[in-house]
């Protein structure tokens, strides 16, 4: 007799597979154009336009869908420090971009959850158990590698894309606050339009916002577009299977990303990286696995 449970959890680990590929394009795709542009406009310009196309993408799926009724104004204090987070993790990782290698930016990028093991306590009111301890341990280990800083002084590049990691958990953070009253339509209401409102500010600031040519137009297109995708794809890929199954395909990034670094952009392959990028992943997928078996215990 066949194993019908058997046979479901392998049709969802298949399903995920394919929304995480989806992930794995779209966050690669906005990496690569997010340098494309960054020889016409500077990380604010570039958040202003992916803000605005993301603010006409919630508008137009929200009013198809009906959900816009659900955006509220009970939490705009908890939705104005995620987004400021989030805009400045993001502008730091755009910055990243055109100043170390692919690769780097995206093992640094890795280390936001362990940033929110270490903040959650502080934030969350979460404790901090010796698993997560262990998994913070092994994740710092992974960065000094990435980094090196005792071989030579870090770059601004490697500053940047560690401080962007920090606040994107930061960001993670105050989402997982705003999920506990929110619905998703309108967290992403929030934060597609007060970042439109950072990124006015701050790319107006000198006076001289530069508009997108026509050869930069399609590219930050791209970048509205696979930024709201990535996301929308790895929740739903969350939703169909277990965080052990979902976050070491979403590890496949860093490979990607690295041979799109050596093909297009002539960056050569540190194997240093991949190293303590395993340690980082090692350290995340440690407090996953202990997390889930925790809960199947219980």
């Amino acid at each position: 007799m066949r194993n019908i449970s058997a046979d479901t959890g392998t049709t969802n680990v298949l399903r995920a597979a394919l929304w995480m590929s989806g992930a794995i394009a779209s966050f690669t795709a906005m990496a690569v154009a997010g340098r494309a542009v960054s020889f016409e406009l500077d990380t604010f310009e570039i958040m202003l336009y992916r803000s605005l196309i993301g603010v006409l993408i919630v508008l137009i799926v929200g009013s198809a869908t009906g959900h816009l009724r659900e955006v509220t104004r009970r939490s705009l204090g908890v939705h104005f420090i995620r987004n400021l987070a989030h805009f400045s993790g993001q502008n730091l990782w755009f910055f990243a971009l055109t100043a170390i290698p692919l690769a780097q930016v995206f093992a640094l990028e890795f280390t936001s959850p362990i940033w929110v093991l270490i903040l959650s306590p502080l934030l969350l009111g979460e404790r901090l158990t010796s698993t997560r301890a262990i998994a913070a341990v092994l994740g710092f280990a992974g960065i000094l590698i990435v980094a090196r800083p005792f071989s030579e002084p870090p770059s601004i590049g490697l500053i940047t894309a560690a401080l962007a990691a920090i606040c994107f958990a930061l960001s993670i953070i105050f989402t997982k606050r705003l999920t506990r009253t929110e619905s998703i339509t309108c967290i992403l209401f929030y934060l597609t339009v007060m970042q439109a409102c950072f990124g006015i500010l701050f790319a107006g600031f000198d006076g001289d916002i530069a508009l997108p040519s026509a050869s930069t137009a399609p590219w930050l297109v791209l970048i509205g577009c696979a930024g709201l995708l990535a996301h929308f794809c790895l929740t739903t890929a969350l939703s169909i299977a277990p965080a052990t199954v979902v976050v070491p395909i979403d590890f496949a990034r860093l490979p990607v990303i690295a041979i799109i670094g050596m093909v297009f952009y002539a960056e050569p392959a540190d194997i240093w990286v991949f190293v303590g990028a395993l340690l980082i992943f090692a350290g995340n997928y440690f407090n996953i696995w202990s997390d889930t078996r925790k809960k199947r215990v219980a």
